[in-house]
């Protein structure tokens, strides 16, 4: 089991990425899928999760600047990002949960990407 995130990196205030998570070694159809971010000395947070239908969810920071979406032809989920502010800079994780509906917590999430690095500064 393999996921790959790319697409990280150092972004000016107001400026986007897209984040991609390559999946492989399990069936991704059938799992729902989310991603995490980690900013240094804090927890693991909840940003964004979309089901195994394409029902999707974002914490409420993100919400209408994130937007999450998935291809299941490709085995690969997405994070795009609009309008990044300094506070969402932190290590972003792809991860994996069995299950048809989303899970907000890391404890449902069965596989876990290495994560990439997001640094939003001027």
């Amino acid at each position: 089991v393999q996921l790959v995130e790319s697409g990280g990196g150092l972004v000016q205030p107001g400026g986007s990425l897209r984040l991609s998570c390559a999946a492989s070694g399990f069936t991704f159809s059938i799992y729902a899928m989310g991603w995490f971010r980690q900013a240094p000395g804090k927890e693991r947070e909840f940003v964004a999760a979309i089901s195994r239908s394409g029902d999707s969810t974002t914490t409420d920071s993100v919400k209408g600047r994130f937007t999450i979406s998935r291809d299941n032809a490709k085995n690969t989920v997405s994070l795009q990002m609009n309008s990044l502010k300094p506070e969402d800079t932190a290590v972003y994780y792809c991860a994996a949960a069995r299950r048809e509906g989303y899970s907000y917590s890391v404890s449902g999430y069965r596989y876990w990407g290495q994560g990439t690095q997001v640094t939003v500064s001027s």
